[in-house]
């Protein structure tokens, strides 16, 4: 059974950057893709980034991109998701999620384990 654990959420003043980790386990398959969501109070959740252990492409929403950076350490299982210049709207409830065997980071794909989320608060 995959297991996710988000971890690195806060609170933190706006311009200020929050690195966020997924700490994975329990994969059968040496490739997965990791996917960065969020749901802010009242929203839809936000598919913001993914990145692929196979080809290390990435995927960023229009909303996060040139902000947030994706990157993944393979000896630990872990991804983590660089934000920076950080604005009130980025405040939500982020989660992680995966899927194996799927080559590269794209979009819409079907994630099938979740983690349990982290808050993020951007205010002064």
């Amino acid at each position: 059974q995959v297991q996710l654990v988000e971890s690195g959420g806060g609170l933190v003043q706006p311009g200020g950057s929050l690195t966020l980790s997924c700490e994975a386990s329990g994969f059968t398959l040496d490739y997965y893709v990791i996917g960065w969501f969020r749901q802010a109070p009242g929203k839809e959740r936000e598919e913001i980034s993914s990145i692929s252990t196979y080809d290390d492409s990435t995927y960023y929403a229009e909303s996060v991109k040139g902000r947030f950076t994706a990157s993944r350490d393979n000896e630990r299982y872990t991804v983590y998701l660089q934000m920076s210049d950080l604005k009130p709207e980025d405040t939500a409830v982020y989660y992680c999620a995966t899927v194996e065997g799927t080559v590269g980071a794209a979009p819409d794909l079907e994630y099938v384990y979740w983690g349990q989320g982290t808050q993020v608060t951007v205010s002064s």
